[in-house]
């Protein structure tokens, strides 16, 4: 018996493949007294001074059981060692943790051989996945690469280069840690190409290979076997027809794959808020769409037709039309005059109706929340769901004027004011930093993601809230003397000089106004979460779940059966669907999904080349959203979750999918912050502007392509993120 591996690699050298000469040493080799002199005279036939011995179990590499990492490895054994490093292989096989995962499959114990090969001596060594391993893409082929012996990568002491292969594209998807290159593009190629030659003689079946190139750049394979626990290959399209985009209005606030209790309660309730507040403002409901994409949340704007226009030119007429062409076209080009003539009575609507009305409710089921019956407590989260979703439409229609009315801002300072505002000393953007009444705290109602499935931050230990107070006050200084530069540099220009302070004071208003109002919009959240976690606590009384958790993993209708008198199990069904969340979570979900309608076209992406400007990126470069103007190096520091938190020190750039307003701490260490999801208008682009630090949103996949402790470049003016070579 020769085992797994020996038995591929044997197989593969037959096939004409690059495998190093070698040969298997089995178990009745043990018993011979001559085995130091036997294995001494074939490894001399071999024209190599020293060796790899690996094992070679007969259970070994198989579809559903790799034993990767079980048994031991020996490298750079020299001749006269062979003898000792092949018993130590052979001893490997009766370890514990050997031992527990027979246990695991079944109890059998597996034969075993060991493989003796010539030692290569790599540049570059790694492994390849003929299968994406966590999208499940037959279609790529994923390459991680370091320089020299690849066994750090296997074992998992240090990360890689990373590539990703197709058929028409090589992309080097993360740097290696420090920096500089391990592969060529051409080497990628040809990695990918040996790994899919071998997946094609196994019929397709996605292939995990170990593969070296040596001093003389010859490419090795030195272990294939099929990968195991492939997920099934997810589809990323369109809901519908038209742009669809994962990183606006309510999916700025949702930076992962949702939980079926928030898809199928809480996102309807606020979705149907949302067009009552609309209504209840404007006088129709305009129908935005909204979806669920492999868990994660899309949305996109309406398809015009005639019959749309003629709803809102009918139902809402002149009232209609004068809100929607101030909020979304006029504000663009005269802010002063769209905020005279629509926005500025519904940001007092807003605020002496609305968020009063809001703060009673919820007031009123917190003093609820803790003795309410079951019915009444699905009934406070209906209402309280509704007014959040109403306060979103708010939040969209005012707050989300300002990043269009900064927009302006920056048009007229690239034009009149460029050598008193330099783009790399952070433009316009220094005019909206340090204003009074944007020092706003992240309250006990701040959240990680608007899925109630999430901590709040009451929940949380995140330290200061807050920037301090003497950060602030020196932004406050240099925004000072900013306006009284602009102001001198156009005093004899008194048109432009009343165009300017105009400009200037409107988008200071509403820099205000959008934090004051993000700040409240998850105000409900802890009540919300309350009442779930009371929900949960009574499926479990009743047999339904076996704890309180697993209602975020139930739909609404079966807990509403629940609490209504038919119960059901649904333990099994909610285990199967958190394995379904946590594998979604994982996935890098595309920003965009379809193509805009030509009528409309991509406002976002228009915004975003409006605001980068002529700015050219590096090479190498990450490119994303210039969400806060300036430029800082620093450490890179991924950042998942809360439980990340107290890890990041001060100086680091701060990396994720998203923030929300229970990150704000964060920022007051930061040098700067890159995010994979966010507009202009998310939060991490305006706390970032607040706090005076670059960022840089919407890369699409920054925490993939960064690793921790690499050293970067944040551009927060350009919109890159450039690695350093060390």
């Amino acid at each position: 018996m020769i085992g797994g591996k020996a038995a591929v690699l044997a197989e593969l050298v037959a096939a004409g493949f690059p495998v190093p000469p070698g040969f298997v040493v089995t178990t009745k080799a043990l018993d011979d007294p001559q085995l130091n002199r036997r294995l001494a005279a074939v490894a001399a036939g071999l024209d190599g001074d020293r060796f790899a011995v690996r094992s070679s179990g007969a259970a070994e590499d198989l579809p559903d059981a790799s034993y990767a990492g079980l048994y031991e490895t020996y490298l750079n054994v020299p001749t006269e060692e062979l003898a000792q490093a092949v018993r130590r292989c052979f001893a490997a096989a009766t370890s514990e943790r050997v031992a527990a995962y027979h246990q695991r499959q079944g109890g059998a114990t597996a034969a075993m051989a060991v493989l003796v090969q010539v030692m290569v001596d790599p540049v570059a060594a790694g492994v390849a996945f003929t299968a994406h391993p966590v999208t499940g893409y037959r279609d790529q082929t994923v390459v991680a690469a370091v320089a020299g012996l690849g066994e750090p990568l296997v074992s998992g002491e240090t990360t890689g280069e990373e590539w990703t292969i197709t058929a028409s594209r090589t992309e080097m998807t993360r740097s290696a840690p420090g920096g500089g290159r391990v592969l060529t593009d051409v080497q990628a190629d040809a990695v990918a190409d040996l790994s899919r030659r071998i997946a094609d003689r196994y019929d397709g079946r996605p292939q995990d290979v170990e593969w070296a190139i040596d001093q003389a750049g010859k490419l090795w394979l030195l272990q294939a076997r099929p990968m195991t626990a492939v997920p099934e290959p997810v589809s990323w399209t369109p809901p519908g027809p038209g742009l669809w985009m994962r990183n606006f209005r309510l999916g700025e606030w949702l930076p992962e794959a949702v939980t079926p209790l928030f898809a199928t309660w809480l996102l309807p309730l606020l979705e149907g808020g949302y067009l009552d507040g609309m209504n209840d403002t404007v006088g129709v409901r305009v129908p935005f769409r909204y979806a669920l994409a492999n868990g994660w949340y899309y949305n996109a704007t309406p398809i015009p037709s005639p019959k749309l226009l003629g709803r809102v030119l009918w139902r809402g007429r002149k009232r209609a039309v004068k809100i929607l062409f101030n909020a979304l076209i006029r504000v663009s080009h005269d802010p002063d005059a769209a905020d005279r003539a629509a926005l500025a009575e519904l940001e007092r609507r807003w605020r002496e109706q609305q968020l009063p009305g809001y703060q009673r409710l919820v007031a009123s089921a917190r003093a609820e929340a803790d003795t309410a019956p079951p019915r009444r407590l699905a009934k406070l989260i209906d209402a309280l769901g509704r007014e959040a979703g109403i306060y979103l439409w708010y939040l969209a229609i005012v707050g989300g004027s300002a990043w269009k009315m900064e927009a302006r801002l920056t048009k007229f300072a690239r034009r009149y004011l460029v050598d008193v505002l330099p783009e790399q000393e952070g433009g316009a953007q220094v005019l909206l930093r340090g204003l009074s009444g944007a020092q706003l705290a992240a309250g006990a109602h701040a959240v990680q993601s608007a899925d109630w499935y999430h901590a709040v931050a009451a929940e949380l230990s995140t330290g200061q809230p807050s920037l301090p107070a003497d950060r602030h006050r020196e932004l406050a200084e240099r925004r000072m003397a900013a306006e009284q530069r602009c102001r001198a540099a156009l005093a004899d220009r008194p048109r432009l000089l009343a165009d300017f302070d105009r400009l200037l004071k409107v988008n200071q208003r509403y820099a205000v106004i959008r934090e004051e109002q993000a700040s409240q919009f998850t105000l409900a959240w802890p009540i919300l979460r309350a009442c779930a976690r009371r929900l949960g606590q009574h499926l479990v009384n009743l047999g339904a779940i076996e704890q309180p958790d697993q209602i975020y993993f139930c739909t609404r209708d079966e807990v509403n059966s629940a609490i209504t008198g038919i119960p059901g199990q649904l333990s099994g069904k909610a285990a199967e669907r958190r394995t379904v969340w946590q594998r979604q979570r994982r996935l890098a979900a595309p920003l965009t999904l379809g193509r805009p309608v030509r009528l409309i076209g991509d406002v976002i992406e228009r915004a975003v080349k409006q605001a980068r400007g002529t700015s050219q990126a590096a090479e190498g470069a990450i490119i994303g959203h210039p969400a806060s103007a300036g430029r800082a190096s620093g450490t890179v520091a991924i950042v998942h979750g809360p439980e990340d938190f107290d890890a990041f020190t001060d100086g680091q750039v701060l990396v994720a999918k998203a923030t929300a307003p229970a990150w704000t701490p964060l920022f007051a260490r930061a040098a700067a912050v890159v995010t994979d999801g966010g507009t202009l208008a998310a939060h991490a682009s305006l706390v970032a502007r607040e706090y005076g630090i670059p960022a840089v949103v919407g890369t699409g996949n920054a925490t993939q392509r960064l690793r921790p402790g690499q050293l970067v470049t944040v551009d927060g003016t350009a919109g890159t993120v450039t690695p350093q070579r060390s």
